[in-house]
C-alpha cells in the first residue's frame, strides 16, 4: 500500500451528492405520488442506461412511449439533471485540493452518461485539479466492469498497484483491486482524509 503515488476518485456520492429525487421533490408536491414516480418512471435503473452509453434520445423516446401523461416530468429530467446533485459531499473538495497543493497526481473514474457530464463538468471548478477522467457513457463501459478499470489504468499511465482507488460502492471497491487498484469504500471525508494521511500522501 506505501507504493501508492496517485488517487482515483469515482464522482457521484464521493465528490458530489447525486440524488434523482433532489429535483422531482420541487416539480411533484404529492408525496405519494412522487415516490410511485421515482420507483416506476425515473428510476436509477432507468438512468443507468445513459451512464452505460445509450442515447439520451432514444432512452427519452422509450419513456415517454410507456408514461405519455409524465412528458413533461421526464423531458425536466433532460433539462434539469444537474439540480439532481445538490452539492459537494463534505470535506471531498477539500481533500481534492490538498492533494493537488502536494503534487499527488489525480484521476477519476465515474459512471455517468456523457449528455449530462457535458453539463455538469464545466460548471465545478475542482476538475481542473484532475489530469484524466474516465466517463463511462463515453467509453460505453461502465463500473464494476474489468474493462474500465484496465482502460483507466492504460489512460492513467499508471502501474498496477500504483494508485488507490475511491468509491462509495463496494462492488465497485471490489472490481478495482481485482483489476491493479488498491481501494478505499467511501463513508465519509474524515475516513478518507485519515487514509490518505497513513498511506502519506497527505500530512
Amino acid at each position: 500500500m506505501h507504493n501508492i503515488t496517485s488517487v482515483v476518485f469515482d464522482v457521484g456520492n464521493v465528490l458530489f451528492r447525486w440524488n434523482i429525487a433532489c429535483l422531482f421533490e420541487k416539480l411533484i408536491k404529492d408525496r405519494q405520488e412522487l415516490n410511485w414516480f421515482l420507483a416506476n418512471v425515473v428510476t436509477p435503473q432507468w438512468h443507468f442506461e445513459h451512464d452505460a452509453g445509450k442515447p439520451l434520445a432514444i432512452m427519452r423516446a422509450e419513456l415517454v412511449a410507456q408514461f405519455p401523461d409524465y412528458a413533461a416530468l421526464i423531458d425536466a429530467y433532460l433539462t434539469r439533471f444537474n439540480e439532481t446533485i445538490p452539492g459537494p459531499v463534505p470535506g471531498s473538495l477539500e481533500i481534492v485540493a490538498d492533494l493537488a497543493a502536494r503534487g499527488v497526481p489525480l484521476f477519476a473514474i465515474t459512471n455517468f452518461s456523457a449528455e449530462f457530464w457535458d453539463g455538469f463538468y464545466p460548471t465545478q471548478p475542482v476538475f481542473a485539479y484532475f489530469r484524466d477522467i474516465v466517463v463511462s457513457g463515453r467509453e460505453k463501459l461502465v463500473k464494476p466492469d474489468p474493462a474500465i478499470y484496465r482502460l483507466a489504468l492504460e489512460r492513467f499511465g499508471l502501474a498496477p498497484g500504483a494508485a488507490i482507488f475511491i468509491d462509495d460502492s463496494l462492488l465497485n471497491i471490489d472490481a478495482a483491486r481485482a483489476n491493479g487498484f488498491a481501494g478505499h469504500h467511501f463513508q465519509d471525508a474524515a475516513m478518507l482524509r485519515a487514509e490518505l494521511t497513513a498511506l502519506a500522501l497527505l500530512d
